[in-house]
């Protein structure tokens, strides 16, 4: 035992020993202090192997000694990893007594004897030692540690200044983990002061509901009338103390946003003691809620949301019903601004949490229920698409469908905990409250049970198909007497629904239909997991589609007297409904036998339409009827006949009209079935029909005002659904306010606007009045009834000239929404040419799309750049780029169009050559070379032969060879033609739209049309019109010549020419640069010098014959200074190329000594010296008073260092003896400057005495060097051997210390140095 306890307490007796064994065991705990979770986790794991396998005793001890003084450090990470550390070093090593290490936290952070500024480490310290003893799990096992333990926690309580609550708090968490018997027979003892004083703070009210929980047994109600005078906690007489130590821990803990752990433990006792409608009631609703307290009403409303697991039925119903239930929706009511806090989320958190534990259905009913009629001016205060009913079990879904089904036909407003905030009760006015009510309760119904249908709960198909019908049928129908064969009518609305109720319900009906077109299909059968697998959506489990039951039921409703529609139909729409049905019926025999996917979106157009006949009757006829004859046309089995130009148009093109007609609609489903139908009928699409998708995308066609006015309809219908569909109405007023803003600034322009018309009618009438007249008449001269006359005709003409002004100002509000409509109506268009670009990409149609999609990319390049017309441009040029340039799959029929191609390409350069904006030029660019690789790829009936290789032996294959240089159907001479004008004129036009990047696209896709165009390229290295064409002459080329595939297209002669015609090329641009200055002289040079390096290495590499000598003449000659210039990157470009030419780049020598030259240049720094007569004499007397007199200068004054000229060398330094500058350059590095050495060197060493001290005077020198350089040479010469007299004294004391024996040495030659120099200074 005494082992164990040396092995735990105590200093290490030797640790240098421990120290000694390597960093790693020390790096360990330098990792356990760093802020970084991970490195102090892995450190942790790292010291328990180590300790493990080392199994050293004197490495633990340290380890222990280490950890126990982390536990008190600065660092505020470092504390909680010296604390898992030493848990987790006590738990590996049982050995190790806790008592011990308890003493050795005690003593070394001990509270009385530590520094008053060190109280607050020590106190955390203590701290964290406990709870590293209590995480290591052996605390509870140790009865003399655990009372230790607990004693210093209550020490530590004292320090809230430091601690706050942390000691409390670890105090409750071993309570809660020790065993019975150990806290009856331990613990309680010395914690009877502190449950005895429970209701004077939160935490020792935690500490008794913690040991009432745990230890039943013990704290027995006759116990607990002992320890402070009542049996239970919960109780009449403690509730106003319970109340105010709540409120205390609400505020303590409103930074963590949870609920406190005592109000959850108080929660659970006054369940146990069967006091919970009492502290409900008494504490929560009129106890805590009393205080406006934003803590403290989150307090309750977390409490509410954690005690819905524990509470009963009954118990459920009371709270669901209370005043917290009320007090929570009046804060999600008025927290509705952005930077209000919201509870709404956590709330629901608390609800889905409950649903997905929760297994009775009662339970589950009540609760939601009870939240669904919480309720403001009858709108529910839960989410209408609250994701929680996705955990309701299908029972209990069931019943609250027909929960909502009842409320929406029987709406019970006496059953809702209904509300006002202050603002709706002062807004309030004489309207039916109650029926506002109904209607916003209903409209709250209808989208709930739309969403139940789209969330991930768990439901039938006979679940979805009861809502769809209840939707529906209360959109468009009403009852007229109670019936059983309809479902939905065997309930009469207790309130009949008005015509608002009907719409909003219409809109909810639709959204729920886009819900069911996009549904997965529903059941466990095998036939439903097939048709998952298979993505296919919006059917049942037996194949039928959603929309097409829903049609079925509103054909039984219509056949029904015991109900009528909202909007009957007439005649005409009833024939045209009939007929429809049964197109759908010939549609379905024929999904058998014929394309089943052009079927079905045929099937869904018709449906659709169908169903949208109880909205818009009369638009939906015209629709509908060309829809059923375009159905006819395109099933039926009659040949097709060739039509002339002024006949009927085909199906095909009626069908487009009809699909771009929807699109214009707000119905988000419409579109998608719109575009899921165009998607079939791609393939049979004409050159009519797809021009009429084009023009809707000319900007150049006008747009008539019958289009403007289909578009403004559709889009004042839009914005009246957004209205329906918005709960609060939010964008009335930011319209409201953006036509205030309109309206502002259209009265500031035309205030500036002076109209000539008003003004002379203005004038008529103040000339009519007699108003103007002579300057000395006055106004005396009219009477009452004249002056009423005049300021009535006055009025009446200003009122007049203001409706103008609106009339105006209203048109322009038009036509700017119409154009915003438009812009938005082409943006879906564009829809369709991508699909059909995708779809049928090998159409001979994608050649007409091209030059629309160029003149909406230049149209749009010109015009505004507002944020619907980027979105616009970008998306065309997406489409452009990836859907038509870059497919890998392009037309494979071109017998016909042969001719017209090559004349498109020809139109599409010179337009590129045109153009003024190179990014608008570079699609006209890109469109030809699609058009080239289209051509390329379609093989003719006469392949032509390939020329002739370069080489016999070459790694390609034959195959790819011929691939390379087949042509297909492209006319070589004309293409030639075209790009040889469009590369002339890049190089010799100055301002060009095109660009290199454009042709490097062309050599690198058509290797094939590099030999034409290589010539233009070579003698445009001169010939270019500016320096920056010639720079580009030489990338491109460069570029060229790098490209593998050219060699193949020519022979080994053509090569060799063309090499040695770039060079000539090269070599006389190279004669024409001057010194490089501008950035286009630099540019040109970099450029010719790249390809230089090109040319020259493929002529070494391949051992070409090409005379170099002129070559190596102009490069030499731009060495010179009057060469290239001091650029560093043409430099290393020039050298570059020097290397093929076996020159190498000469190494920069060094500047030679030059002390005449130095001397001279000091000599001539006189700025800023002191004059003679502020210069200090006494330093002169002290230079010769240490028995050296300074050298003088021609001017009389001292010389300096460096002044001195070399023959003043000492003999002793010119035998080695002494340091100089050629041997020992470190001791003298301080006093060379540009490699001269110093004279005075020698006199350092004979005032210094020593290698120290001469160390410690090049120091001195060298951090003052810029004030020596700007001082005088006297000065200079003056200042340094003070300077040595001073350092020499410090440096002998230090000599004297380190080594004697230098020392007697230099005492003995200082002497016969003296007179050395003495003799040599009279000498010269």
């Amino acid at each position: 035992m005494a082992e164990l306890e040396g092995r735990a307490g105590g200093a290490v007796a030797d640790p240098r020993g421990v120290l000694r064994q390597g960093r790693a065991f020390l790096d360990f705990f330098w990792d356990i202090a760093k802020p970084e979770q991970e490195v102090r986790l892995a450190a942790t794991e790292s010291l328990l192997r180590h300790l493990r396998e080392g199994r050293k005793d004197d490495e633990l001890k340290y380890t222990l000694q280490r950890l126990v003084e982390g536990l008190g450090a600065t660092r505020e990470a470092a504390r909680p990893g010296f604390s898992l550390a030493l848990a987790q070093v006590l738990q590996a090593f049982e050995e190790i007594p806790m008592c011990s290490v308890l003493e050795q936290i005690k003593e070394k952070h001990n509270l009385e004897k530590v520094k008053k500024k060190l109280v607050r480490n020590a106190a955390f310290g203590n701290f964290f030692g406990v709870m590293a003893l209590f995480q290591s799990g052996r605390l509870v096992k140790d009865r003399k540690a655990l009372l230790e333990s607990i004693q210093l926690l209550q020490q530590l309580a004292h320090h809230q200044a430091h601690l706050r609550d942390l000691p409390r708090k670890a105090l409750i968490d071993i309570v809660s983990e020790v065993p019975e018997t150990v806290f009856e027979e331990v613990l309680l003892g010395i914690l009877q002061s502190d449950l005895a004083s429970a209701f004077t703070s939160p935490e020792n009210l935690h500490l008794l509901l913690v040991g009432m929980q745990k230890f039943p047994g013990v704290l027995k109600p006759k116990n607990l009338k002992k320890l402070f005078g009542s049996p239970t906690v919960v109780n009449e007489e403690n509730i106003p103390r319970l109340v105010e130590l709540l409120q205390s821990a609400a505020k303590s803990e409103k930074k963590d946003k949870k609920l406190p752990s005592v109000v959850f433990d108080l929660l659970q006792v006054s369940l146990k003691e069967d006091a919970f409608e009492l502290f409900w009631k008494e504490g929560v609703e009129n106890g805590l809620l009393k205080e406006k307290s934003g803590p403290v009403s989150y307090m309750c409303y977390r409490l509410l949301g954690s005690a819905l697991p524990l509470l009963s039925l009954d118990q459920l119903q009371m709270v669901l019903k209370g005043k917290v239930m009320q007090h929570y929706g009046e804060h999600v009511v008025t927290t509705q601004l952005p930077d209000r806090f919201k509870f709404a989320p956590e709330m629901e958190g608390y609800i889905d949490e409950f649903l997905s534990s929760c297994d009775d259905l009662e339970r589950q009913l009540v609760v939601m229920i009870g939240f669904s009629t919480l309720t403001n001016q009858g709108y529910p205060v839960l989410s209408s698409s609250s994701r929680v009913v996705r955990h309701l079990q299908p029972v209990a879904l069931q019943k609250y469908i027909d929960w909502l089904k009842d409320m929406f036909l029987r709406p019970d407003l006496d059953s809702c905990s209904d509300f006002s905030s202050n603002r709706q009760k002062q807004n309030q006015e004489n309207v039916n409250i109650a029926q506002h009510k109904i209607g916003r309760l209903r409209k709250w119904i209808i989208h709930r049970l739309a969403n139940i249908v789209e969330s991930s709960a768990e439901k039938e198909e006979s679940l979805v198909m009861d809502i769809s019908r209840f939707c529906f049928f209360h959109a468009f129908f009403e009852a007229k007497k109670k019936t059983s064969q309809i479902p939905e009518a065997n309930v009469l609305p207790s309130e009949p629904l008005d015509q608002q109720a009907h719409s909003v319900t219409e809109n909810y009906f639709f959204g729920l239909l886009q819900t069911l077109n996009s549904l997965p299909v529903l059941g466990d059968t095998a036939k439903a997991a097939a048709l998952r697998e298979k993505h296919i959506h919006g059917v049942t489990a037996d194949g039928k589609l959603w929309i097409s039951l829903l049609v079925e039921y509103a054909n039984k409703l219509l056949s029904s007297e015991h109900v009528k529609a909202v909007k009957p139909f007439t005649k005409g729409q009833r024939d045209a409904w009939e007929r429809t049905l049964q197109s759908v019926k010939n549609l379905q025999k024929k999904e058998n036998k014929s394309d089943s996917a052009k079927v079905v979106a045929f099937q869904q157009l018709l449906l659709l339409m169908a169903i949208h006949l109880f909205k818009n009757p009369s638009e939906t006829m015209d629709v509908l009827s060309d829809l059923l004859n375009c159905t006819e046309r395109a099933f039926s089995k009659e040949p097709k006949k060739k039509k002339a130009d002024n006949a009927e148009p085909g199906w095909v093109e009626v069908m487009v009209e009809i699909l771009l007609s929807l699109l214009a609609q707000p119905s988000l489903l419409i579109r998608r079935i719109s575009k899921s139908t165009f998607v079939r009928i791609c393939p049979n699409l004409t050159k009519r029909g797809l021009q009429l998708i084009l023009d809707v995308l000319d900007p150049y066609q006008e747009q008539n005002e019958e289009s403007a006015v289909v578009v403004m309809e559709e889009s004042d219908k839009k914005i009246k659904s957004a209205q329906d569909a918005d709960e609060e109405g939010s964008e009335d007023s930011s319209d409201e306010s953006d036509t205030e803003e309109e309206n502002d600034s259209g009265d500031e322009e035309k205030n500036e606007e002076v109209d000539d018309d008003f003004r002379s009618q203005l004038m008529n009438v103040l000339q009519a009045g007699n108003a103007l007249k002579g300057g000395d008449e006055s106004d005396e001269e009219l009477d009452d009834e004249a002056m009423m006359a005049l300021d009535k005709n006055i009025s009446a003409l200003f009122a007049e000239q203001q409706k103008r002004i609106q009339a105006k100002k209203n048109e322009k509000d038009r036509m700017r929404k119409e154009k915003i409509l438009r812009r938005d109506f082409k943006i879906k268009v564009l829809d369709l040419v991508e699909v059909f670009l995708t779809k049928q990409s090998d159409n001979p149609l994608v050649f007409d799309i091209i030059e629309p999609l160029l003149r909406v990319i230049e149209q749009c390049m010109s015009s505004d750049s507002d944020k619907q017309e980027v979105d616009f441009l970008q998306k065309t040029a997406n489409i452009f780029k990836n859907s038509l340039c870059r497919t890998k799959q392009y037309c494979k029929r071109l017998d016909a169009l042969q001719e017209d191609l090559h004349a498109f390409v020809e139109r599409l350069v010179k337009k590129a050559c045109k153009h003024t904006d190179s990014s608008v030029a570079l699609y006209y660019f890109s469109a030809s070379l699609y058009l080239l690789k289209v051509l390329r790829g379609n093989m003719p009936d006469k392949s032509s032969t390939p020329p002739t290789p370069l080489r016999e032996k070459q790694n390609t294959s034959k195959l790819q060879a011929c691939q390379a240089s087949s042509t297909g159907c492209l006319d070589m001479e004309r293409v030639t033609v075209i790009y040889q004008q469009a590369l002339t004129q890049f190089l010799t036009k100055r301002n060009s739209a095109l660009t290199s990047s454009m042709f490097h696209d062309l050599f690198t896709r058509f290797p094939i049309m590099c030999k034409p165009l290589v010539d233009i390229l070579v003698k445009s290295i001169t010939a270019g019109a500016r320096q920056h064409q010639q720079a580009q002459a030489c990338l491109l080329l460069q570029k060229v010549l790098l490209l593998r595939e050219l060699k193949p297209f020519m022979t080994e002669e053509e090569w060799e020419e063309l090499i040695r015609e770039s060079i000539s090329q090269v070599t006389e641009s190279l004669k024409m640069v001057g010194k490089c200055i501008l950035k286009a002289e630099k540019e040109k040079a970099a450029k010719s010098l790249e390809l230089l390096n090109v040319l020259l290495k493929t002529v070494t590499e391949e051992k070409l014959c090409v005379n170099l000598t002129e070559l190596d003449k102009v490069l030499v000659a731009l060495n010179q200074p009057e060469g290239i210039g001091n650029s560093a990157r043409l430099d290393s470009l020039y050298w570059n190329v020097m290397r093929w030419l076996n020159y190498t780049k000469p190494k920069k020598e060094k500047t030679a000594n030059k002390p005449a030259q130095e001397a001279e240049t000091l000599k001539r720094k006189k700025k800023g010296f002191l004059p003679e007569t502020k210069k200090r004499k006494n330093r002169k007397k002290g230079i010769q008073e240490n028995g050296v007199a300074p050298v003088a200068s021609e001017d009389g004054e001292p010389a300096a260092p460096e002044e001195r000229p070399l023959a003043t060398e000492t003999p002793k330094q010119k035998k080695g003896l002494m340091p100089s500058s050629g041997k020992h350059k470190n001791r003298n590095r301080g006093v060379r400057e540009n490699g001269v050495a110093v004279a005075g060197s020698g006199e350092e060493a004979v005032n210094g005495g020593d290698a120290v001290a001469d160390k410690k005077k090049k120091k001195k020198k060298k951090n003052n060097m810029n004030r020596k350089r700007k001082g005088d040479v006297g000065n200079e010469a003056e200042q340094v051997p003070a300077a040595k007299k001073t350092k020499g004294s410090v440096s002998q004391e230090t000599q004297q210390k380190q080594t004697s024996k230098v020392d007697q040495q230099m005492q003995r030659k200082a002497k016969k140095k003296r007179k050395e120099k003495k003799t040599l200074v009279q000498q010269e």
